[in-house]
């Protein structure tokens, strides 16, 4: 399956359909527009995969709406620079790991299912994206070894803030996090001092939730 001009043509629609919802950061739009989003998908979405609506990718996960996406990547760039540390928590299928390579970030992810650990190593080898540190585990728990870092964006709903989790945010990073059973509220969460968080919220979401351990 490849990159094709067809493709293309619906991605570029795809987001422009995005920005006249919202003024999205530009350099996110074009974070996007180099990532085959159809790439990540089973080939049997293709017709499917511009679509802004989330898809399954196996294991009861789903790959993110593309506003959704959209959404978390500009809240975590108005903190995040290019060759920041970032933290992602839940790789899933990788879609959202590879706009976060695309914005130049340095991206450590983790994923507790194994199947789409093994999935998201296939889809970011096979389109050259090889500067993401994928990790098996658990998010709870996050990448202590590797912290702090200046962003950290999850990308399932949450029951509440993880407290592992703020303590791996650099002082003047940033977490964008949905919080919350059945509907998220997306939080933003920015690391003021060691002792001082500040926390906003940026509308309801749906993401698959949050889970300990791995399968």
């Amino acid at each position: 399956m490849f990159d094709t001009l067809q493709h293309k043509g619906r991605r570029k629609k795809l987001l422009e359909q995005l920005l006249s919802k919202f003024e999205f950061d530009p350099r996110v739009i074009e974070a996007m527009n180099r990532v085959p989003r159809h790439m990540f998908v089973d080939h049997g979405l293709d017709n499917l995969a511009y679509l802004d609506k989330p898809l399954p990718i196996g294991a009861k996960q789903t790959i993110s709406q593309p506003y959704t996406v959209a959404m978390q990547t500009h809240l975590l760039a108005q903190r995040a620079q290019k060759f920041d540390k970032v933290l992602e928590i839940g790789t899933g299928c990788a879609y959202q790991t590879a706009v976060l390579a695309e914005m130049g970030f340095r991206v450590y992810t983790v994923e507790r299912q194994k199947t789409l650990y093994m999935l998201a190593q296939k889809n970011l080898a096979r389109l050259d994206y090889h500067t993401p540190l994928l990790h098996f585990g658990d998010g709870f728990a996050g990448m202590p070894k590797f912290a702090p870092f200046k962003g950290i964006l999850i990308t399932c709903g949450a029951p509440d803030i993880p407290n592992e989790l703020l303590k791996q945010l650099a002082t003047g990073g940033r977490m964008v996090i949905p919080v919350g059973t059945g509907t998220q509220r997306m939080v933003v969460i920015d690391r003021i001092s060691d002792e001082e968080f500040t926390r906003s919220e940026h509308g309801d979401y749906k993401f698959v939730p949050m889970l300990s351990g791995t399968e």
